[in-house]
């Protein structure tokens, strides 16, 4: 029988060569553009108002969906995620923030939204399976299925689909994955389609090509404060909000003098200090090891001693070699050799063994010769 699949139509090229090549399966496809965002209800907000016939970038993108759809004689679906997308994603990301972390939404959004709301509708619509256009690779066994790395290495996404169920991979279908990009654009192409040549969407997904500092003051309001030379304890100048800087960044704080450049080391929300280094990287930024909790772990079989892999601690990192055991359920304690720098709290440690994805979790705590970032900080700081 002829599996019903409903696939998550975004108006981008990727989503659109996805449809291309679930009707050319002969899979019986229907489309649905999600709507996780207000973009109306926030314009006073996002200072991005829609004037005149200017019209809003989601609305832009539903319109380039609808035109796919009908190109391929598609139905498409409107379904509307915005209170689920405010509730597990948004509120998130500013509790994170809140609390100095770098957190990432699109993580949020795969887990709750994509892969669960999105998927829930499909299944109470009597669907069999859901697709996206993600540059990822799913292999479906009798009991589970496997994430595998996307065939572009410039443009693998598995480290943003680490923290989707297993009982949702098995439901999954990626039908780009074993594609490049400009390999996607040339089908495109090929089947005339006016999102051929469209430009890759960038930034967050609620926030586009606004500048994030300021909307995250809409939200989050700035607090100036002090930046402190941790090695000299020096006030070196003045930040425009703590929350809004990451560890290891060396641009945007306006400082330099006969010590610089300088790079962040760490930040006190509740003293809201900034602290910088201009020398010694990897004192200040190196890890030979972190906790990372909340591990979705894609294989029902666990190991039991120590397992030798790799990792990456942000987007586009290279792999870098680890060692890891469970602390618990949920909680892997992480071996870095060679040291990584700017591991940062809040952000994803996804694990690979060669192309399997095998799942991620957040980054707790971060540690340099035994000793934690807080504590180095702390010591220092008590050291004046």
């Amino acid at each position: 029988m002829t599996k019903k699949v409903l696939l998550g139509l975004s108006g981008g090229v990727d989503s659109a060569v996805a449809a291309v090549l679930l009707k050319e399966a002969g899979y019986d496809v229907t489309c649905a553009f999600m709507r996780n965002w207000d973009s109306l209800a926030n314009n006073d907000i996002l200072g991005n108002p829609t004037i005149g016939n200017d019209v809003c970038p989601q609305e832009a993108d539903y319109m380039d969906a609808l035109a796919v759809a009908e190109k391929l004689g598609l139905e498409c679906l409107r379904v509307d995620f915005i209170q689920e997308y405010w509730d597990h994603v948004f509120v998130s990301f500013l509790d994170e923030y809140k609390k100095g972390r770098t957190p990432n939404p699109d993580i949020l959004c795969n887990k709750y939204v994509k892969f669960d709301a999105f998927l829930k509708f499909a299944m109470d619509k009597g669907f069999d399976m859901v697709a996206t256009g993600h540059y990822a690779q799913v292999e479906h066994k009798e009991n589970e299925s496997i994430l595998l790395r996307g065939a572009d290495s410039n443009k693998d996404q598995t480290y943003f689909l680490c923290q989707i169920s297993q009982s949702a991979l098995q439901k999954t279908l990626f039908p780009i994955g074993h594609l490049t990009k400009p390999q996607v654009r040339e089908i495109a192409d090929r089947y005339g389609l006016a999102v051929a040549k469209k430009k890759d969407s960038t930034g967050i997904c609620f926030i586009g090509e606004r500048n994030f500092r300021e909307f995250l003051s809409n939200y989050l309001p700035a607090k100036e404060g002090d930046i402190m030379d941790i090695q000299t304890h020096q006030i070196v100048g003045r930040h425009q909000g703590v929350l809004y800087y990451t560890i290891g960044q060396r641009r945007g704080m306006g400082i330099g003098g006969d010590h610089g450049p300088y790079f962040v080391v760490g930040k006190d929300v509740v003293c809201n200090l900034l602290f910088v280094s201009s020398g010694d990287d990897e004192k200040w930024l190196g890890c030979d090891s972190c906790i990372v909790s909340g591990v979705n772990w894609f294989s029902s079989e666990k190991f039991n001693q120590e397992l030798v892999c790799t990792a990456k601690f942000r987007y586009r990192q290279k792999d870098n070699p680890v060692r890891i055991r469970f602390i618990d359920e949920t909680t892997v304690f992480v071996m870095c050799d060679p040291v990584v720098m700017a591991v940062t709290p809040g952000q994803e440690a996804v694990f690979y063994q060669d192309e399997i994805c095998l799942g991620g979790g957040v980054i707790e705590e971060v540690f340099y010769h035994g000793e934690s970032l807080s504590e180095r900080l702390k010591r220092e700081v008590e050291h004046d």
